[in-house]
């Protein structure tokens, strides 16, 4: 077990950062067309643009909940007068609403890529293995929910992001010891999230370092008038 910890949650973390990292890289260097997300809202656009807003809000806010709730200092929580028992309830409440935000949105476009003939006809393999995948991860993420209200002491979650902030320290034994006696379908949920890393360039999901924030800032179109003669 002491191996299978320091392999999965000591090793795998970085090999799925550099495969994410450099995998991104190479792809929008030498397949730049095919850095994109492949809409098909031309094939059928109501349940797509019903899936995706929903999908799209709740997994924004799971992503920007974990990064903040996993990665901001312990010492600041503590000068915010924020407790691990506290915090834990915020996320437990915060992660419950976004996930099953998400879940709705996701059942949506599973149901819509595997339900409708044209779209399933013009959908990759990859396509429908990173849904599954996401599905998935939602889903362990929802059941930890029932598994963290057993215990409101915050204790491991805690343990968690002591790990993900020695993994970005890079103190490997130190982040394999606060994640080796937590419940097993967090550790679930962190390898799957780490394997979500790997697969993420060469999936559809590399449009997500493509958003168009440049639209915000960029200067007006202008438009003349044509005037009849």
């Amino acid at each position: 077990m002491s191996y299978f910890n320091t392999l999965a949650f000591g090793v795998y973390p970085y090999v799925a950062m550099i495969i994410l990292l450099v995998g991104s890289w190479m792809r929008y260097d030498r397949e730049q067309y095919s850095w994109k997300a492949s809409s098909s809202q031309l094939l059928e656009k109501k349940q797509l643009r019903m899936g995706s807003i929903l999908f799209h809000v709740g997994v924004l806010g799971i992503f920007f909940g974990h990064f903040f709730g996993l990665l901001t200092p312990v010492e600041l929580w503590h000068v915010l007068g924020v407790t691990a028992p506290m915090k834990q309830m915020v996320a437990m409440g915060a992660g419950g609403l976004f996930g099953l935000i998400c879940f709705a949105g996701l059942t949506i476009l599973i149901k819509r890529r595997l339900g409708n003939p044209r779209v399933r006809a013009t959908s990759k393999k990859m396509d429908i293995v990173i849904l599954f995948l996401l599905y998935a991860q939602l889903l362990l993420g929802l059941f930890s929910i029932l598994v963290s209200a057993s215990h409101l002491d915050g204790a491991e979650m805690m343990a968690l992001m002591m790990w993900a902030q020695n993994i970005m320290t890079l103190d490997l034994a130190e982040a394999v010891q606060n994640i080796a006696h937590v419940h097993w379908i967090y550790k679930a949920h962190v390898v799957l999230g780490m394997t979500l890393f790997v697969v993420f360039p060469f999936s559809r999901l590399v449009h997500m370092f493509s958003a168009p924030v440049q639209y915000v800032t960029r200067q007006h179109q202008i438009v003349r008038k044509r005037f009849a003669r």
